[in-house]
């Protein structure tokens, strides 16, 4: 078996209708389906919910459970809060830039963006406490390559030490030299 793509990931949110409107008033996604049931289909326990879908774009699917009978909602506090996040593709820069307007001009705090070498973005929560990532691709001609060639060595090493490998410090020598091709193409 192989698999073909995610079908939806789902996450918990506070309130179904303000998550809808959030996501379609800031990332433009529409809202595709709910369900609302008493019962837990998977576990049949008693525990009403309302189940909503989201176009997150290119066939893939954000979802959100409101569980009203559940406790408040909380992250993994021993997790730092820039770990778990959920990461859009965007088309260019200038969404990035368009979108962090529309955010802070709004009130809502924005990291970034921040230069990834393969890709710029941008860091901010939905009305959840989910942290969100918009990425746009700038990737310089020859990384992905180079990237791909060490990623096994890079994975044996962590392994064996949990020190961060040095296989890829290439990545940021454009920052540091101000060159624009570190592949040498």
């Amino acid at each position: 078996m192989k698999i073909q793509k995610i079908h939806h990931v789902a996450y918990r949110c506070r309130d179904a209708k303000e998550t809808v409107e959030w996501y379609g008033k800031y990332l433009g996604m529409d809202y595709v389906l709910a369900f609302a049931e008493d019962h837990v289909p998977s576990t049949h326990e008693p525990d009403p919910y309302m189940h909503i879908f989201l176009d997150a774009g290119g066939g893939n699917v954000l979802a959100f459970f409101e569980l009203p009978n559940s406790p408040t909602m909380d992250r993994d506090h021993n997790t730092p809060p820039w770990v778990q996040h959920i990461a859009f593709k965007v088309e260019n820069e200038a969404a990035l830039s368009e979108t962090k307007a529309r955010l802070e001009a709004d009130g809502i705090d924005v990291i970034g963006p921040t230069d990834h070498t393969l890709f710029k973005s941008i860091y901010f929560f939905d009305p959840n406490g989910h942290r969100l990532e918009l990425a746009a691709d700038v990737e310089v001609p020859g990384i992905s390559a180079k990237l791909d060639e060490v990623k096994w060595a890079m994975l044996e090493e962590w392994s064996r030490t949990r020190r961060a490998p040095k296989h890829a410090a290439f990545m940021h020598e454009r920052e540091l030299s101000g060159l624009s091709n570190v592949a040498g193409e």
